[in-house]
């Protein structure tokens, strides 16, 4: 557990965790110590029962311009292998914890800001927003911080090498014809879209949203019939529950369901 800092901010109300980068002064880059505390707050935001919705947000102009260039020094290769496995911690939070991530994105989404948002299962963009993962451009690997994975499977092989070869930034448009951004929002309506579209995802049954997210990414990584096995037995499971019978219900009433999340 790293110790917090103003750089991390969370929230929790009506069933929606926000966790927003603080650190408008440098871009909400992320440090060697903050992406600890990124790591720690999506942990804090998957574990806790009061949340059934994640945001993940940047306070300022920019989403996440990435690593602070200002700790790209000179480090022996003993010394870069823990840091660099480090800022894979929040992706690995975001895809782990068994409820959606929304990443409201707007200015610079690049870099390690970037790989954030690829592992997020949402991500609504404002108009203005530039994408991208430029690891290239400073002779670095394109793949960073998720991109060797998510992207490919994302927008396809032939884009995905385009992207990370180039190091190119992709805008509001090229990004939502693509596929790598759900919505296009203009910047004033960008919070409030957010938060509306946040809150209908609480509003669903947890248990379902749960089961699907582990279907989906567990399907990124076996065969066809493995996957199917898995359907069948998560779909098991969700038949039991009562928001199951709840939405069944609800749906014969011509109401809305009220999901309790058992």
């Amino acid at each position: 557990m790293t110790a917090p800092s103003d750089d991390i901010l969370t929230d929790i109300s009506d069933g929606i965790g926000t966790v927003t980068l603080n650190r408008p002064d440098r871009l909400n880059t992320l440090t060697n110590v903050n992406v600890g505390e990124l790591t720690d707050a999506l942990d804090m935001m998957g574990e806790s029962s009061e949340v059934r919705v994640v945001v993940l947000a940047g306070n300022g102009k920019t989403f996440c311009a990435g690593a602070d260039q200002g700790e790209m020094i000179e480090r022996p290769p003993q010394e870069w292998e823990p840091i660099v496995r480090s800022y894979l911690d929040p992706v690995r939070a975001i895809v782990g914890m068994d409820k959606p991530v929304v990443a409201a994105l707007h200015g610079n989404t690049v870099g390690g800001g970037f790989g954030l948002a690829l592992a997020s299962d949402f991500r609504i963009a404002a108009e203005g927003i530039r994408l991208g993962a430029p690891f290239t451009k400073i002779g670095l690997a394109g793949c960073d911080m998720s991109a060797g994975w998510f992207l490919p499977r994302m927008v396809g092989l032939g884009t995905a090498q385009d992207l990370m070869f180039s190091g190119r930034l992709v805008k509001a448009d090229e990004a939502l014809k693509i596929g790598l951004v759900h919505r296009v929002v203009a910047a004033e309506d960008h919070p409030a879209e957010v938060a509306a579209f946040a809150a209908k995802l609480a509003a669903g049954p947890p248990i379902a949203h749960a089961w699907t997210k582990r279907a989906i990414h567990r399907s990124l990584g076996v065969d066809m019939n493995a996957e199917f096995e898995f359907e069948i037995f998560a779909q098991v499971q969700c038949i039991q529950t009562d928001d199951h019978r709840e939405g069944v219900k609800a749906f014969q009433e011509k109401r809305p369901p009220e999901f309790r999340g058992v």
